[in-house]
């Protein structure tokens, strides 16, 4: 059984890849089998004919079937003809001679539509029936003459139909299977690409702020340290405290590009705001005085938005020390019933007294799409009444804030 199982999936192979000889075998074993549907006759009925004919125009139908594949009109109408010819000489309509037209509606069905397949079919069945039931003598049963030819014909159309709609459907399982894994890769690189975009973010963030920190230090030990030592020494202590932080920072931001089961790298929390106090109090060495005020009731952020609404805090205060002349900002929590209003405010001016711009540099860019991304938005610009200030809003939900870019000032 197994090695008739094996030579039947090797006779198959062989077939689908030498689709001409499969065709030729077909064509030969079908002309063998309706040979003899010539010289059938009713029984008592005497052949009127030669068996001749019956053979030759069995031999063309069975010929034709050489072109099924590339002209399966073609042969579906010769078929059709000579199974015509041989019902008006008087030949008996039974399935072995109508076997290379059955070959041929198969074929049809299976490469073309079902319009063209059924046109075919339906048109094929009248000729025949007709020119059977005129040629015929009068008492012929209707079984061989009607019913018979009707089946015969419909069935291989009809399985060449559910063929071709069974391959179309693979065909479609396969293309959105194929579209969905493409998909799938086109996600995992978007996703791939949001986090280094975020992980840039980050360093943008902590090498800035620290940075700004250790410079401010770095000249007050510079200018302290021949006429006040002990302040100088004070700096050093402070700065030495700064790029710790700093270290540690870049280090954890550092390391969720290593894999997560690295032990040279042991998780450190991120940033939230249960974390402000110390980072307003990291700018006091600086000479700015932080003040920080919350209202409303607080409630938990997602880790997302609050890793955002520390990132916004800090960058905006770091651009306070850079490029405001003021000593003093204060940092506004508002918490509202679905949303959070985070709001950095200094009264002075620039360091170089005239206005910060709005589109010169990449710290608004940064914040605003960390606003963006958590389903806020943000705002940065000048106050009436003098001074800067920066305000995000940020969603307290699942949901984004509806209407941010209508509400929201161009910027950065």
């Amino acid at each position: 059984m197994d090695r008739t199982a094996t030579m039947i999936t090797t006779l198959l192979r062989r077939f689908r890849d030498h689709p001409r000889a499969a065709d030729a075998a077909v064509a030969a074993a079908v002309f063998a089998c309706c040979v003899p549907g010539s010289v059938i006759t009713l029984p008592g009925s005497p052949l009127e004919v030669p068996y001749w004919p019956g053979m030759l125009l069995t031999g063309i139908s069975c010929t034709a079937l050489l072109l099924r594949r590339r002209r399966p009109r073609v042969t579906a109408a010769v078929a059709a003809l000579c199974a015509t010819i041989m019902a008006a000489l008087g030949h008996v309509l039974t399935v072995m001679l109508l076997g290379p037209l059955m070959v041929a509606l198969y074929s049809l069905a299976v490469r073309t539509d079902r319009k063209t397949a059924n046109t075919f079919t339906f048109t094929g069945i009248a000729v025949l029936v007709i020119t059977a039931l005129l040629s015929g003598p009068v008492g012929d049963p209707l079984v061989l003459t009607v019913i018979g030819p009707v089946a015969w014909l419909l069935l291989p159309t009809s399985l060449g139909t559910a063929y071709r709609l069974r391959t179309a459907y693979l065909e479609a399982v396969e293309a959105r299977a194929a579209h969905a894994e493409r998909t799938r890769e086109q996600e995992a690189r978007e996703r791939v690409t949001e986090e280094r975009l975020r992980i840039a973010r980050d360093l943008h963030d902590v090498v800035a702020h620290h940075l700004v920190l250790a410079n401010i230090q770095a000249g007050a030990v510079a200018r302290f340290l021949n006429t006040s030592p002990e302040r100088a020494e004070k700096t050093v202590t402070e700065l030495t405290a700064t790029t710790a932080s700093a270290l540690r920072e870049l280090r954890a931001t550092v390391g969720l590009l290593r894999h997560p089961d690295d032990p040279d790298m042991p998780p450190h929390p991120a940033p939230s705001l249960d974390q402000l106090p110390g980072l307003t109090a990291s700018f006091r060495p600086t000479g700015l005085i932080v003040s920080l005020t919350i209202q409303g009731e607080p409630r938990a952020l997602s880790a997302g938005a609050d890793l955002t609404a520390y990132r916004i805090v800090q960058e905006a205060l770091t651009n306070v020390t850079k490029h405001a002349t003021a000593r003093t900002a204060e940092v506004r929590l508002s918490y509202a019933h679905d949303r959070l209003v985070i709001a950095v405010i200094n009264g002075g001016g620039t360091a170089s007294g005239g206005s910060v711009s709005l589109r010169g540099g990449y710290g608004l860019i940064g914040m605003r799409e960390r606003a963006h991304s958590a389903g806020g938005r943000l705002r940065a610009g000048h106050r009436p009444e003098g001074g800067f200030e920066v305000v995000a809003e940020l969603p307290l939900g699942p949901f984004p804030l509806e209407d941010s870019a209508a509400k929201e000032t161009t910027a950065g």
